[in-house]
């Protein structure tokens, strides 16, 4: 039997010894290989931090002690030894494992997570509640080297560090490289300042030298120099001692005896404390070592080659989008591209290519790529801002205030709008039209197919002043793919009609469509109507319905705030009073894990549901 087998719980490790550890973190390898091979999901970060959470569970007494995993993409791991291991199978399936922290999942997922940075304000937070309930239970916050780029997270270190409050961040940081000979001093530098002894001589000396008389200031003033100096020259910590940290590492993140020994150490130490963790994304799994980023967040593959299962990759709005923006870059020399650390999830690792000195990546800092994108329309170019829906949220300040305000022209291709697979609700991006709709100057547009996608971004560039167009993580549809311009506020009657209306908003084409045929089949005559432009709406279209009787919505966003709410306000401005209007959207609650097509079947949102309802309205109202 495996050792893993018997693992349920972090109170089975404790009575295992180094060398039984390393053969868990062996066998918690291979089952991560073996079953996100089935189920795909995040893996090379994964397999990065076995030892660590190993020897963090072994260490810490969770779930009193409080362990904060930033993001998620990192908590598989931590998963399988509390408890879940079993239900791996249904790893970010519907009604399945979460990819992400889950509170609710287990009381050890001490904070829930699913963007970046939060962890150490969450962990301070948690950590000065402590303070204020006289308990003494551990907080630790797990942290990776990229999400130190957001703002957030530099917020947190400097709150934390002039806190003096307990607290131990662990940098996990898998991206540097670091010679032998400075690895080697940085250890044994390491294993001296983290044993208890070191902390209390370092007291005694600093209580020594402030009881010197007078004639020994200068004396104390030369040491505390020479001190900090050699501090700068050997430690590379000195950032965290500046901000108030005392800084341990780096630490070898494989090596299970040092990190055991180390988070012993600093567990017993008073004050905020960085522990610097070198760790290795993919350890253990050749492919993924060698290409992190492909199984950052991996598709289900074949365990030998590495090679994925899937047949054929479909065309999406992302492709459409990435040999879009460098066909235009081409002819307008205007056109830059930014990205928040995502080029290759948003598809501008051609545009990367292609137009390096035109390319911006400014790190997990989406407030920051949206002012800096303001001042370089500011200063007369075009930036494209590329971000997934959910991670713009972010950003919300920046947009009304350094953009909207000035109505710059910044064009954000918004991806992963509406409901996303996998990622549950902390990735669900459903939420854009709410938050950008209320904004002055924002034009807001959502495609129904690749060839408007395509149309939509000619017209946001030649825009004066901010465009948002929103398109979802899924392939677009066939219909209507003739190729076609977008005229100015301007929607588009795709099939004439009367009485009755389908307004059906972006990537809903197919589902609208549906229900608009089955009307027909039914005796009924709709038109259906690409409204294009979410914001503004076209009056034009909306007076030629003013003698309609029902004027049906559907979109892929939060009811309230949404395309059918704006149609409303709109029908009542313009003294439209006659159509009776149904709104068929996201509602007001968050949403599981699964597949966009299990998400809009459980919402009552597919195309047999709304079918269904809508007759069941015609017939009522019908005299």
């Amino acid at each position: 039997m495996r050792y893993l087998d018997k693992i349920n719980s972090p109170r089975d490790l404790k009575a295992l010894n180094t060398t039984e550890l390393k053969v868990v973190a062996k066998e918690i390898r291979e089952f991560l290989v073996r079953s996100i091979s089935q189920t795909g999901g995040h893996l090379a970060s994964n397999l990065g931090v076995v030892e660590l959470t190993i020897a963090l569970h072994y260490c810490l007494n969770s779930p009193l002690d409080k362990i904060l995993w930033d993001v998620g993409h990192q908590s598989y791991p931590h998963k399988i030894l509390t408890g879940r291991k079993d239900s791996f199978d249904t790893l970010r399936q519907f009604n399945g494992l979460n990819g992400y922290i889950k509170s609710s999942e287990s009381p050890h997922d001490a904070f829930d997570v699913g963007h970046s940075s939060t962890s150490l304000s969450a962990a301070h937070g948690m950590a000065a509640s402590r303070d204020l309930q006289n308990q003494n239970h551990k907080v630790f916050a797990v942290i990776g080297d990229g999400s130190l780029t957001s703002g957030l997270a530099l917020e947190g270190l400097n709150n934390i560090g002039r806190s003096g409050t307990n607290l131990v961040i662990i940098l996990n940081d898998n991206q540097m490289s670091i010679s032998e000979n400075v690895g080697a001093l940085s250890r044994y530098l390491n294993d001296l300042r983290s044993a208890p002894g070191y902390i209390n001589v370092k007291q005694d000396v600093r209580d020594f030298l402030q009881n010197i008389p007078v004639a020994g200031k200068l004396t104390k003033s030369f040491i505390e120099k020479t001190k900090s100096q050699l501090k700068y020259l050997l430690l590379q910590g000195v950032l965290f001692e500046e901000l108030g940290f005392n800084y341990y590492g780096p630490v070898d993140g494989h090596n299970l005896r040092q990190l055991i020994s180390v988070i012993q150490n600093v567990s017993n130490m008073q004050g905020p404390i960085v522990v610097h963790v070198r760790t290795k994304k993919g350890k253990g799994y050749r492919p993924a070592e060698q290409e992190p980023l492909k199984y950052h967040g991996a598709e289900p593959f074949y365990i030998k080659s590495g090679i994925s299962k899937s047949k054929s990759k479909s065309i999406g709005y992302t492709d459409v989008f990435a040999s879009k923006i460098v066909e235009m870059a081409r002819i307008n020399s205007k056109i830059v591209a930014i990205s928040a650390s995502m080029p290759t999830g948003t598809g501008l690792e051609s545009f990367k290519r292609h137009f390096p000195s035109r390319f911006f990546d400014v790190g997990i800092a989406e407030s920051h790529a949206v002012t800096f994108a303001a001042g370089m329309a500011k200063s007369g170019m075009k930036p494209i801002v590329a971000i997934y829906s959910t991670f713009l949220q972010r950003a919300y300040d920046q947009i009304l205030h350094d953009v909207c305000i000035q109505n710059l022209p910044v064009v954000f291709a918004i991806d992963r709008a509406g409901l996303v697979p996998g990622d549950g609700e902390t990735h669900q991006g459903v939420f854009d039209i709410s938050y950008l709709s209320h904004m002055p100057n924002m034009t807001i547009l959502a495609p129904k197919n690749a060839e408007e996608l395509k149309a939509m971004m000619d017209f946001a560039v030649s825009h004066n002043g901010p465009v948002a167009i929103r398109y979802p993580k899924d392939t677009p549809s066939i219909l209507y793919a003739e190729p076609s311009s977008i005229a100015a506020c301007k929607g588009e009657m795709l099939e004439e009609g009367e009485r009755i209306a389908i307004f059906s908003v972006g990537a809903m084409l197919d589902t609208a469509h549906d229900i608009w045929q089955k009307l027909k089949t039914a005796g009924y005559s709709p038109c259906l109507i690409n409204p294009r432009f979410v914001k503004p709406i076209d009056s034009d279209i909306l007076h030629n319905l003013k003698d309609f009787t029902h004027i049906f919505t559907i979109e892929d966003n939060a009811h309230k705030g949404g395309f059918g709410q704006m149609l409303q306000h709109t029908l009542k401005e313009l003294n439209i009073t006659k159509p009776k209007l149904y709104n068929y959207a996201i509602p007001d609650k968050f949403l599981p894990v699964g597949k966009r097509n299990e998400l809009f079947a459980l919402l009552n949102l597919d195309s047999d549901s709304i079918y269904n309802d809508i007759m069941e309205i015609l017939s009522n109202e019908t005299p």
